[in-house]
């Protein structure tokens, strides 16, 4: 086990990394052009040049994580900056020696009597707020899914929102006209119950007596991956036991079924929803999939997947952000490997307060662990928001 406490920022800069993104992708649309031009003329393609395109697809692949790896480090950094030792408040300086020693004295009792933080019957302890913040910015970086959709902080075990499932009634008149009385909607609860995510980091003990270490930048990265890992999951395909429920076993989502997975498939996927849902819509897929529509053109014979021209913003695909999420399933048939729509609108994470964190130098000697826990609910709140591709 191994303990870091340093963002890498290994590699080139970032400016270079997207030069070098937009240099490979040129070299890719050109090869795939001929690949295209040689299947059209003889309805064969030479071996070495499909070679070449699946390495500089795969290469593209590369670059895009390591933008994002780039991205993510600047933007720890800037989160992290000034957080000196000196500069701490008298919570994170308690906070900050009950991680090094253990002593939990000062949580507790408080610097002027009042309690900082609750004990757990288990002996975990409630983290104060400035670190329960930071993990939720390090998380918000690294969850493509907490970036989509809507956020709410519950104080409760579960989250119930009501939905109108008839609308309200509307009309027009004028200034004298008698207006008809109007009925109120029907509406139904939804309900969000949320389900504990842990991870369990492990320090040296020489790495807590770094005094000048920030070891509650260093937790919270630490939980960071694997918070981001295991929730994403659930948010796509939970079962809703114990975990968020996925937006793709939402009985209720929208699915079209076409014959081809292709360009005209993606254009229907489009106007699946509403006009009002497209504005602020995204595709979801994964990387395996995205390796597939990079190679797609329009009618027009324009590439239909282009890439980021800024950092930190995602590349497109028929104008929309394309967002890549690893969990989706592979294309396939009968599979849902495609999802578009304004997921803000369409799907809702519940946080509860409060982060655990029980700390453990027994279990793994000569390591120290952190079991961390949170509570995490999620599931779609609007239908008729997201809609799913599968092929037929």
């Amino acid at each position: 086990m191994t303990a870091k406490l340093e963002t890498k920022t290994t590699g080139p800069s970032l400016n270079q990394a997207q030069v070098d993104f937009a240099s490979t992708f040129a070299a890719f649309r050109d090869a795939n052009d001929m690949r295209l031009a040689e299947i059209e003329a003889k309805s064969s393609v030479d071996p070495l040049l499909s070679e070449k395109v699946e390495r500089l697809n795969t290469a593209l692949d590369a670059q895009t994580r390591r933008i994002e790896n780039l991205t993510l480090a600047g933007a720890t950094s800037a989160f992290g900056a000034g957080q000196t030792l000196e500069g701490k408040s008298a919570n994170q300086t308690a906070w900050d020696n009950f991680i090094r020693t253990g002593d939990a004295s000062a949580l507790t009792t408080g610097v002027e009597g009042k309690s900082i933080a609750s004990v757990n019957g288990d002996g975990s302890l409630i983290a104060p707020v400035e670190t329960e913040t930071r993990i939720d910015a390090v998380l918000a970086e690294t969850s493509p899914m907490r970036r989509l959709a809507t956020v709410r902080t519950i104080g409760a075990s579960a989250f119930r929102k009501p939905v109108s499932t008839s609308g309200a009634q509307s009309g027009w008149a004028g200034e004298t006209d008698a207006r008809l009385e109007t009925e109120a909607p029907t509406l139904e609860l939804i309900d969000f119950p949320t389900g504990e995510l842990y991870a369990m980091p492990a320090a040296t003990q020489a790495l807590l007596d770094d005094s000048v270490a920030d070891v509650d930048a260093w937790l919270a990265e630490e939980v960071r991956d694997v918070f981001a890992a295991q929730e994403t999951a659930a948010f796509i395909s939970g079962d809703g036991v114990n975990k968020p429920r996925g937006f793709i076993n939402s009985p209720d989502l929208g699915v079209l079924e076409p014959e081809d997975f292709d360009t005209d498939a993606l254009i229907d996927l489009i106007y699946a929803p509403q006009s009002r849902y497209r504005a602020n819509a995204s595709f979801v897929m994964n990387r395996r999939t995205i390796n597939t529509v990079r190679k797609f053109k329009d009618a027009d014979g324009n590439y239909i997947w282009q890439p980021s021209l800024s950092a930190g913003a995602p590349s497109t695909l028929l104008g929309y952000p394309l967002v890549e999420m690893e969990d989706m399933p592979d294309i396939g048939s009968g599979v849902a490997s495609v999802a578009f729509g304004d997921f803000r609108r369409g799907y809702l994470i519940a946080d509860r307060q409060g982060v655990r964190v029980l700390r453990d130098p027994y279990s793994a000697k000569p390591y120290v662990l952190f079991y961390t826990t949170k509570r995490v609910g999620g599931g779609v709140q609007d239908s008729e928001a997201i809609k799913l591709l599968k092929i037929a």
